[in-house]
């Protein structure tokens, strides 16, 4: 890894422009080789950056070049967030680095005026750490004011120092609860998720009132999302789902960070109930979502593609396949000009799922738009992602009749796949492709009844009645009913639904 290349690589145009003329007003001499450097490594010109220090005796010099380089990126940077950023935290912080400046150079009035504004501002966000140096430095400076009543300032900042504990506590449990987490994905443990949290809140002596607030539901939601995602069950977090639902019904937005939040916590409320098959719940989510969007336009591009991407998944599996196609080729065509690669990416995918389970062979063709590498889609959108391609791709070759790239396909990802399938438990994966795959050598054998009680038997796991898991069941019972794959998942959905009804009240 080039941590100076990574560095440069955060830099838009405009940025890149800015910071040059940053490293001009520092060169006090005409030869400084610093923006050579960065014009060379900016455009992976490695045989100039070889050349820029002909000899081996001045290896010393590049290196050095190289520091300096580094150093001026991230005090640029460090300025320019600073500059543009619109968060309120920086406000703050402006207003503490002011009022500090003034108050030092004896102009008391106004610098305790700012310092005032940092406060209000601290107090209102809950930035116990900032508001804890603005009253230290309002207690240093408290003999310059008269007004200032010592025992009152005092007793607030005792009481402040009483958040930033329980801020600190919670901040302990979450980066505990963040370390078992990759625990559980990357070494297959087995935990009790609500166990996990009421062990970790008593290990760190947390009042449970104390996690009643947006962001302390948002990183347990964010927890929960994970560890239903990694066990396909999302039926395990129901507890977290009614008392969030519970909280935001009764709570008002009073800041940006709440706003930030919440629209987090209405997401992930939109998400489970999608994978819980709670169609019309989590439309609901999603219009509070959209509404809450329509006033914080800020937030706007952050949350477009997901949103969006959720309501086709809505519409699609609770029986409109129209709107959720149109959906999804709506929000492929009005992409926000900062939309990751991963975002255009998953939407590609979930159109190329519509299509296959609509027996469409335009899939294919979508499909074919995903071109990076399996290692690609493994470190941007996570190996369950790049997983749920893959077989997308053998069931769709297998589906329109190319068996012989089904089956080599199929030796491909067990090659890459099934080492890791099984470190982590999830032998079904691999169980499905057999069946796959004695389908694929002998097609005759799907109406056998034993095959088909097998196939049957996998909706008995309930991480099997997620709705994209279901989809992939579907796939196979639709072989020998001859039916639209789309059509026996809208089938088992609702069989699954009527048998095992799972509403949040």
């Amino acid at each position: 890894m080039d941590s100076l290349k990574d560095l440069i690589e955060v830099l838009n145009e405009q940025d890149k422009i800015a910071f040059k003329a940053f490293l001009n007003g520092k060169n006090k001499r005409q030869d400084v080789k610093n923006i050579k450097l960065f014009n060379f490594i900016e455009t992976d010109d490695i045989k100039s950056v070889n050349n820029l220090f002909k000899t081996s005796k001045n290896k010393d010099a590049y290196h050095a070049l190289r520091k300096r380089l580094y150093d001026s990126l991230l005090v640029f940077i460090s300025q320019r967030t600073f500059e543009n950023s619109s968060d309120e935290a920086y406000d703050i912080l402006r207003f503490l680095v002011v009022a500090r400046f003034l108050l030092e150079r004896n102009l008391v009035k106004i610098g305790f005026k700012t310092l005032v504004k940092a406060e209000k501002l601290a107090e209102t966000q809950e930035q116990y750490s900032y508001l804890n140096e603005i009253l230290l430095l309002r207690l240093q400076f408290s003999h310059l004011d008269e007004h200032i009543n010592l025992t009152d300032l005092t007793e607030k900042f005792r009481i402040n120092q009483n958040h930033m504990q329980r801020e600190a506590k919670l901040r302990l449990a979450y980066a505990a609860l963040r370390r078992e987490l990759n625990e559980i994905h990357l070494k297959a443990k087995v935990v009790n998720l609500t166990e996990l949290i009421e062990n970790t809140i008593r290990h760190y002596h947390i009042n449970m009132l104390d996690l009643m607030n947006y962001k302390s539901l948002y990183q347990i939601l964010y927890i929960a999302n994970e560890y239903a995602a990694i066990n396909q069950n999302y039926g395990l977090i129901e507890k977290y789902l009614i008392k969030s639902h519970q909280f935001i019904e009764g709570q008002k937005i009073n800041t940006k960070s709440q706003v930030f939040y919440h629209l987090h916590i209405l997401y992930y409320l939109a998400n489970f109930t999608l994978r819980n098959r709670n169609f019309s719940e989590s439309l609901n989510y999603l219009k509070q979502l959209n509404g809450l969007l329509e006033q914080n336009k800020q937030y706007f591009e952050l949350l477009f593609v997901r949103q969006n991407l959720l309501f086709a998944l809505n519409y699609f599996f609770s029986g409109d396949a129209q709107a959720g196609i149109d959906s999804l080729e709506n929000t492929l065509q009005n992409l926000p000009v900062k939309s990751s690669q991963e975002d255009r990416d998953d939407l590609i995918l979930s159109k190329a799922m519509f299509l296959a389970q609509l027996d469409d062979r335009n899939s294919m063709s979508y499909l074919a738009r995903l071109t990076h590498s399996d290692a690609w889609y493994e470190k941007k959108l996570g190996m369950l992602w790049s997983i749920r391609k893959n077989l997308m791709e053998i069931l769709l070759h297998a589906q329109f009749e190319n068996i012989e790239l089904a089956m080599s396909r199929m030796k491909s990802f067990k090659r890459r796949y099934k080492q890791y399938l099984r470190s982590v438990g999830e032998e079904r994966v691999l169980h499905f492709l057999n069946l796959v795959k004695k389908y694929l050598l002998n097609p005759d054998i799907i109406f056998q009844h034993s095959y088909q009680q097998t196939v049957y038997s996998m909706l008995d796991r309930e991480e099997n009645k997620d709705i994209f898991n279901l989809s992939f069941i579907a796939w196979l019972v639709s072989r020998w009913e001859k039916q639209k794959p789309y059509v026996v998942s809208l089938r088992l959905i609702q069989e699954i639904k009527e048998n095992s009804p799972t509403k949040m009240t």
